[in-house]
């Protein structure tokens, strides 16, 4: 197997792990969102300060913690991805699937129009085309819920956010995870303390299978992870845009048949509008990639 097609083979496998949460979180019910999550935070510290030592990366994890400027970035990181899980986990365990898949459906548009707002990136025409059909489509989804896709909402901009530190502080996805586990790690664990002092906790009230689960949540949180750094440097980045959006896919068909989720007309409309303005900001990003190529090669060639 050739280096690229083995990256796009472990790309393909992290969006679909991160596509098939939805069957994962709540097979640990009756544990609630916020306790999954502090659960996910303390265990994933566990897996990832394992991985820092069999790897022998705790000297690049030193470097990160004597950098500010990446220390604070990667904390701002930290908090934002703790939004963002803790939200999606919430999304998925009140049978609210197609709205979570929503938020990553809605992500590459919130991304665009972060790089506007925040670092003053310049926009083409067609992709304004895609961003106003995106948010004709939030509008159409509010109606149709009756109230915004807060959900949804969240989770785009949350992991917009997320991924704007990511990019600024430039740090390796081990060292990054590790930092920003160790970052929250010792409020979860402060709030598993005081849940189970107050009688509240589900963590071996539930039998042994449950223990098994909960522990398994910071493995099911390193392994897609490491699948998706290994590809980042194996296939192109147009071959991991186009490859995202296989998770919100997959969340959004579980949601709609074997989770059975309702989708009156609207908001089939209003998906519909999603797709047709990532179908265009797709189009629009790889013939503006082709373009850069070859002029690229036109200059060489003079």
């Amino acid at each position: 197997m050739s280096d690229q097609r083995r990256g796009f083979t472990l790309g393909f496998l992290a969006y679909l792990m991160w596509g098939a949460f939805p069957l994962y979180w709540p097979l640990l019910k009756p544990s609630g969102a916020i306790e999954i999550l502090a659960h996910r935070m303390v265990w994933s510290l566990v897996v990832m300060s394992l991985l820092v030592l069999a790897l022998r990366r705790a000297g690049a994890l030193r470097a990160v913690l004597r950098a500010r400027r990446t220390a604070l970035l990667l904390a701002v990181a930290a908090a934002t991805i703790t939004l963002n899980w803790g939200t999606y986990i919430y999304g998925v365990n009140s049978d609210r699937v197609v709205e979570t898949s929503l938020g990553y459906f809605i992500n590459p548009l919130v991304t665009v129009l972060m790089g506007v707002l925040i670092l003053g990136e310049r926009l083409r025409p067609v992709q304004w085309t895609a961003l106003a059909i995106g948010l004709v489509a939030v509008v159409v989804l509010t109606v149709d819920y009756g109230r915004p896709p807060v959900i949804a909402l969240v989770l785009a901009f949350s992991f917009g956010t997320y991924g704007l530190a990511k990019k600024s502080a430039g740090v390796g996805a081990i060292e990054s995870l590790t930092f920003e586990t160790a970052v929250i790690a010792p409020f979860a664990l402060g709030y598993l303390v005081w849940l189970g002092s107050t009688g509240r906790a589900h963590f071996t009230g539930e039998g042994p299978g449950h223990v098994v689960l909960l522990l398994a949540s910071g493995i099911v949180t390193a392994v897609p992870l490491l699948c998706f750094g290994a590809a980042a440097t194996r296939v192109s980045m147009t071959t991991l845009g186009l490859l995202q959006y296989l998770t919100p896919t997959i969340q959004f068909a579980l949601g709609v048949t074997l989770l059975g989720e309702h989708m009156p007309p609207g908001r089939w409309v209003g998906f519909g509008l999603v797709w047709v303005a990532l179908a265009i900001l797709t189009v629009e990003a790889l013939r503006h990639h082709r373009r850069q190529l070859a002029l690229a090669a036109e200059s060489c060639a003079v």
